[in-house]
């Protein structure tokens, strides 16, 4: 498992991607903007480029040539989407505790970089997962309706949080006004947003080996 994980490390995708999650992370320091969408360039464009890659390399067939189980197959490439994921949220995060001390006073319409923030941009990660991790194992080879659902999914989970936020007069003052001082809800939500994420990304994986078992290579 840990040969197969460092496999993905090295080759799973280009090197540019790990660059990626600074470049987009940037988008941060736009005062007010819709930061949802610097976790979901996550979804737009690593994810199709490295199961792209994964097909076009005919990565499959190699991997399975290896002396490895198919439940470690499953495991690397799962724990490496996680791995990037996370990689995303901590630059993003590191972007907006800086974008905040830059702009102390603004007012903002869309949700602000607050750790309850960062807890429903988890949640929308495990949604993600949700879909696109078993969707994709089914054939570990066709990943365009995967990544499609799973992409879609998340951009309304994402419209979804930022319509009730405006709509609402507790959640608009909880994310964008004065309660967004208020740290132990915003810890609360963060907290459960990481366990959610986690026991997302774990069922994702284990319905994911149960599929990619039955899988002829």
């Amino acid at each position: 498992m840990y040969n197969l994980l460092m496999k993905e490390l090295k080759i799973g995708v280009n090197p540019f991607f790990y660059i990626l999650p600074f470049l987009t992370g940037a988008l941060m320091l736009i005062p007010g903007w819709l930061y949802f969408l610097v976790i979901l360039y996550f979804c737009f464009i690593t994810v199709p480029n490295m199961l792209g890659g994964y097909k076009s390399q005919n990565d499959l067939m190699f991997t399975s040539m290896m002396p490895v189980s198919k439940k470690d197959i499953v495991k690397a490439k799962v724990s490496f989407i996680v791995i990037l994921e996370l990689l995303h949220v901590v630059v993003a995060v590191v972007y907006g505790i800086i974008s905040v001390y830059l702009y102390p006073n603004l007012t903002y319409y869309f949700f602000s970089p607050s750790p309850g923030f960062w807890g429903l941009c988890f949640v929308m990660l495990a949604i993600f997962n949700m879909i696109l991790i078993p969707m994709y194992f089914k054939t570990a080879y066709k990943y365009g309706a995967a990544t499609i659902a799973a992409t879609t999914a998340a951009i309304l989970f994402a419209g979804g949080a930022e319509w009730i936020g405006i709509q609402n007069k507790y959640l608009f003052g909880l994310f964008k006004g004065a309660g967004a001082d208020n740290f132990a809800v915003h810890l609360l939500i963060l907290i459960a947003g990481i366990g959610i994420f986690a026991l997302f990304s774990a069922i994702a994986y284990h319905i994911a080996k149960k599929r990619f078992l039955k899988v002829e290579v």
